[in-house]
C-alpha cells in the first residue's frame, strides 16, 4: 500500500533531504484480533502535533521509521470474526497515535465511530482531534456556560476555530484573536461576538474596549493554543476565578504563569493533553466524539477545510500548517476529492 513514512527527524517542509517520503510498498496491515477492523482511509487530517512529531519536538517520540497521522475517515474494508458494531462498507472516523497517513489502518471496533448519514466524510476525518480537544476543554474541564466570556487565541487555526464554534454552541460571549484580514473576515462570518486582528490591533486595549461596551468585567475562560508573550499579555484580561486552558505552544515559546497571581485571583489552570484521555478515560473520550458527531449531523458545528492535498503533496500540506496559511483544517486525501465526498 501507499503510505507516508518518516525515516528520520527533521522539517517535513524541506524540498531536499526531506525526512518524509511516500512509500508504495508498505504492507497492508492485517487483522490481529477478532475485534479488529481494517479501514480504507479516504481522508486524514494534519495537526500541528503531527508536524512537531516529525521534527522530534513532540512529547510522544515514536521509534523510526514510522507512519505519521492521527485522525482519519474512511470505509470499513474488513472485519474480525467478533466484530458486531460495523460491517464492510460502513463510513467511519477515528484517531490513532500513529499511522493514518496510509491507504489502510487497523483499529479495534471500540475505537471507531460510525459517521452519521448526511455527514461529509472528508469533514469527519478532521473532527476527532481538533474538535475533540476543544470539546473536552470547554465542555468538560471548564464547563463553559452562556453567562461567561470565552477568549480564544489562534482562533482561525484547527483547534482555535473548533473552540470558537463550541463556544457559540454553549451560548458564551466569544472573543476571537487571529492575524490577517482573510482570517478576520472568516471569523466574523461565523457570528463571533468580537474579533481582534493582531496585525493592526493591541489585544489588551481592543478587548478591554469591547468588554466595556458590553458592560462585562473580563474574561472567564481563556483558551490558549499559542503560548508566548501573547499568553502573558492576555492574563491582564482575566476575571477573578477565571479558567486557563493550556492547549499548546504554536508560538514555540512556553509561557510562565505567575503562581502568586493565580493564587490571589483564584485562577484554575488546566493542562490539556487530549490524546492521553484514550489511556486514562477512554469511555469519556468516546462520549465526547459521539456528541460532536451528533452536533455535526444537526448542523451545530461545521468543519472548515482550508487546504486539501494528496499524499504526494505532503510537503505542501505541512507548509500550510507551518506558515499558518490555513483557516481551519488541512487535509490529505487518499482518493480523489470527488470520490471521498461520494462515500456518504
Amino acid at each position: 500500500m501507499e503510505a507516508l513514512v518518516c525515516r528520520k527527524l527533521g522539517d517535513p517542509t524541506l524540498g531536499n533531504n526531506s525526512p518524509i517520503e511516500v512509500s508504495k510498498s508498505e504492507p497492508i496491515p492485517e487483522l490481529k484480533s477478532p475485534t479488529d477492523v481494517r479501514v480504507k482511509v479516504r481522508a486524514t487530517s494534519l495537526n500541528y502535533a503531527n508536524y512537531l512529531q516529525i521534527l522530534g519536538k513532540y512529547q510522544d517520540k515514536p521509534p523510526l521509521p514510522f507512519i505519521p497521522g492521527s485522525d482519519y475517515s474512511g470505509i470499513v474494508d474488513a472485519v474480525g470474526s467478533n466484530v458486531s458494531n460495523f460491517k464492510v462498507g460502513d463510513p467511519v472516523c477515528s484517531f490513532a497515535a500513529l499511522g493514518s497517513f496510509a491507504q489502510y489502518i487497523v483499529a479495534d471496533q471500540s475505537q471507531l465511530f460510525l459517521v452519521p448519514e448526511g455527514c461529509d466524510l472528508l469533514a469527519a476525518g478532521a473532527l476527532p482531534v481538533a474538535f475533540g480537544t476543544s470539546h473536552v476543554a470547554l465542555v468538560h474541564r471548564a464547563q463553559l456556560t452562556s453567562t461567561q466570556v470565552l477568549l480564544v487565541l489562534g482562533a482561525a487555526g484547527g483547534v482555535g476555530l473548533s473552540a470558537v464554534q463550541i463556544g457559540k454552541v454553549r451560548g458564551a460571549t466569544v472573543i476571537a484573536v487571529a492575524r490577517g484580514a482573510e482570517k478576520i473576515k472568516f471569523l466574523k462570518s461565523l457570528g463571533v461576538d468580537y474579533v481582534v486582528d493582531l496585525s493592526n490591533e493591541n489585544v489588551i486595549e481592543s478587548v478591554k474596549k469591547f468588554l466595556k461596551s458590553r458592560n462585562l468585567k473580563g474574561v472567564d475562560v481563556f483558551y490558549d493554543p499559542v503560548g508566548g508573550k501573547l499568553t502573558k499579555d492576555c492574563m491582564k484580561l482575566l476575571n477573578w476565578g477565571a479558567q486557563i486552558l493550556i492547549i499548546g505552544f504554536a508560538s514555540g515559546d512556553i509561557p510562565v504563569i505567575p503562581a502568586n497571581i493565580a493564587l490571589v485571583k483564584n485562577w484554575t489552570i488546566h493542562g490539556l493533553y487530549w490524546g492521553s484521555y484514550r489511556i486514562h478515560r477512554p469511555g469519556f473520550l468516546e462520549d465526547s466524539v459521539k456528541e460532536l458527531l451528533s452536533w455535526m449531523a444537526r448542523g451545530l458545528i461545521t468543519i472548515h477545510i482550508s487546504h486539501t492535498y494528496s499524499l504526494s503533496e505532503a510537503r505542501l500540506a505541512f507548509s500550510a500548517i507551518k506558515d499558518r496559511k490555513a483557516i481551519g483544517k488541512v487535509m490529505i486525501t487518499l482518493d480523489d476529492l470527488k470520490s471521498v465526498r461520494s462515500k456518504l
